[in-house]
């Protein structure tokens, strides 16, 4: 059962957006039919998840049928437990970010039916990412996946859409081909092995793990600047900020909230098990790396102008605890950085949208062109609070046990990593707060809500600028993920269960243990 629903998550969205493609003249019938394919995508993954045996088989719901035999190629599916969560979240932010644009007016001359197809392509080729367990597949799914992105940024974004989609694709692409390099090389030592090639991750685990330590580092690399572009990690980073600054805001929350976790996915599928002397050897680097990203992320999120340029450093810095928590090789680390990939894609999903209304009333995406607007919007404020207040990961919300798990697990073996990381958890509440304070509190101001002439939402009246609260479509929108973020935040432990046995078969992978606590007296 649980193949045939694996299968069927893959296959759905394709289906839904050759239906959605041909309805570009009736956009009403294009959004429902849209919503309705993510809706059943969304209970199938319940159902796969509810299929799941936590501690049973590493990979499970396998299936594989021959693509190109003679070089050992094959369509090749099945999920582990950090699988399994992502398909999850795929299946729950898609829905929302189609509730959430159900009302936002598309470039002239584009319709829904466009654009929702390129949506469910999209959503598709990211089950399959991380569903695939042949090789050669997912750096095929990892390239392709770059198409339909492309073209929601370049079609349908900002003032400068086309120059952010070029550079997000040729990042991501150029990264691509690289792996494709070690991949090839990972090829060639099984050719040598096993006297034929194959692409199989599981037999590709059993035999590149055995390879001399020089050619793992270099073959490690390949995969590893892919996955450090995706992630992303600076100094490879610079994609993003023009990226989510310029992607229509439901766009931007499937980049953010997902695409980016292929690249977090990719160091725990691939760079751990498959390179395991160069993963300890290189851990180090990676640690300075995700540092720096943490430090980084921070100061220029403080320091932004722009709603959604904010949002992109904020992740930045969030994708730096991630990388620490999975290269400080302990389970609790690593189940922390696993969680934190659910939890960062819920709260900052939430945390985009919220900003999305915003600019939906105000026009404008400069933090200086609002002020006050708890005033005339009470409700969002209250949900704009929520949506930071679990960003900076305020205990009793989803994220804290996250950073608290990457934190508390890296401490023991990276002291010092772990105590600069900290300094991010004050910044955090630097930039959350200090954007809330600037858009919702004091009086109202700002040339998104004052009467300014010519000015979006203008009104004489500061107390009566055209400026409404909430609908019922948005609130329902984000009510699952207000949900999620105190229920996750109370009790983590569905998706801890899910992931822990994956995260023990990572670890025993790589040949690390927890380290022993120190007795007393010793």
């Amino acid at each position: 059962m649980g193949t045939g629903l694996l299968l069927a998550l893959l296959v759905l969205p394709l289906v839904g957006a050759l239906v959605v493609a041909f309805l570009k003249n009736d956009d009403r019938i294009a959004k429902i039919t849209a919503l309705g394919v993510t809706l059943v995508e969304f209970v199938l993954a319940v159902a796969l998840w509810i299929s799941y045996v936590p501690g049973g088989d590493r990979i499970q719901f396998s299936s594989s049928v021959n693509w190109m035999a003679q070089l050992g190629v094959h369509l090749s599916f099945g999920v582990d437990g950090i699988a399994l969560v992502m398909i999850g979240v795929i299946a729950l932010l898609v829905p929302i970010v189609i509730g959430a644009g159900w009302a936002e007016k598309l470039p002239t001359g584009r319709s829904a039916g466009g654009f929702l197809s390129l949506i469910l392509v999209q959503e598709s080729l990211m089950v399959g990412v991380f569903a695939a367990t042949d090789v050669f597949l997912f750096y095929v799914l990892f390239e392709i996946m770059l198409i339909p992105m492309y073209f929601l940024i370049g079609g349908y974004g900002g003032a400068r859409r086309q120059y952010a989609a070029v550079k997000f694709f040729l990042y991501s692409f150029l990264g691509g081909l690289i792996m494709l390099a070690s991949a090839i090389g990972c090829y060639s030592l099984a050719a040598d092995k096993l006297g034929h090639g194959t692409f199989d991750w599981a037999t590709l685990v059993t035999v590149v793990r055995d390879a001399p330590l020089g050619t793992q580092v270099w073959l490690f690399f390949g995969f590893f600047l892919a996955f450090a572009i995706k992630a992303p990690l600076v100094p490879l980073h610079t994609w993003l900020p023009d990226a989510a600054e310029q992607a229509p805001i439901g766009v931007a929350v499937i980049l953010v909230g997902v695409l980016d976790k292929v690249g977090t996915f990719g160091f725990l599928r691939y760079l751990l098990p498959m390179f395991p002397e160069a993963s300890k050897v290189l851990a180090p680097l990676v640690l300075v790396l995700g540092v720096i990203g943490v430090l980084y992320g921070s100061l220029l999120a403080v320091g932004q102008t722009d709603l959604k340029r904010l949002i992109a450093y904020v992740s930045i810095a969030h994708f730096g605890f991630i990388a620490i928590g999975i290269f400080a090789f302990t389970s609790q680390s690593e189940v922390g950085a696993v969680s934190y990939m659910v939890n960062h894609s819920i709260a900052t999903g939430m945390l985009i949208l919220v900003i999305g209304m915003v600019i939906a009333r105000g026009g404008s995406t400069k933090i200086a062109d609002y002020g006050g607007m708890s005033k005339l919007t009470p409700v969002l404020a209250g949900l704009f609070l929520v949506a930071g207040l679990s960003t900076l990961s305020l205990p009793g919300t989803n994220s804290f046990i996250s950073e608290f798990l990457v934190l508390l697990g890296s401490y023991p073996t990276q002291p010092v990593y772990s105590v600069l990381a900290t300094i991010g958890m004050i910044l955090a509440a630097l930039y959350v707060l200090w954007l809330y304070q600037r858009v919702m509190q004091g009086p109202v101001r700002g040339n998104a809500l004052v009467g300014v002439s010519g000015g979006p939402g203008a009104a004489t009246d500061p107390e009566k600028a055209a400026v409404t609260d909430l609908n019922k479509r948005e609130l329902a929108v984000l009510a699952p993920l207000v949900l999620l973020i105190v229920v996750l935040g109370v009790y983590p432990k569905p998706v801890l269960d899910i992931v822990g046995p994956s995260v023990s078969a990572t670890m025993s992978a790589v040949g690390v243990t927890d380290p022993v606590p120190a007795q007393e007296g010793k």
